[in-house]
């Protein structure tokens, strides 16, 4: 009885300290809701990110959840990166949403469908400090409907 009771106990504080290791390599993990599921050019996303150190690679995810009513089998997202000194790179990212049959790529839950894709692996920020990514729609239509949030994950790579 002893036995099956320590090996219980060393189970539940490994699995501890594995998911304690995974939460301390993430800065952020965020999410924010598009009003009415109607995102506009002039509504960017704003999210602020604190680089501790600049000599580490860095994992960065878009976020996003549409509507199984989105009309699209893809999305186009302008990732604005300010610099702790004001310089602005601005990349655009695609990301495919659906198969051509219009089967839904991401995690489905009820209507909504999650997404969290990779748009850098183990990047290098310039200098440490606080930047800010605006996240800002870049399809034909304005506004865009049936996006329902929008977010960054950031992660030190492994």
């Amino acid at each position: 009885m002893q036995i099956k009771k320590l090996i219980f106990i060393f189970l539940s504080v490994a699995l501890t300290g594995f998911s304690a290791c995974k939460d301390q390599n993430t800065l952020i993990d965020t999410n924010q809701e598009i009003q009415k599921r109607t995102w506009s050019y002039i509504d960017k996303i704003k999210v602020p990110v604190s680089i501790p150190d600049s000599s580490k690679a860095y994992n960065i995810y878009l976020n996003l959840r549409i509507s199984g009513d989105y009309k699209y089998s893809n999305i186009f997202i302008l990732v604005h990166q300010i610099s702790p000194d004001g310089k602005t790179i601005t990349e655009r990212e695609e990301i495919k949403l659906a198969l051509p049959d219009g089967e839904w790529l991401g995690k489905g839950s009820g209507n909504l469908y999650s997404y969290q894709v990779l748009i850098k692996n183990k990047y290098h920020f310039a200098k440490k400090g606080n930047y800010q990514f605006q996240l800002e729609q870049n399809m034909r239509d304005n506004p865009l409907r049936e996006v329902t949030d929008a977010g960054l994950r950031v992660e030190i790579a492994n």
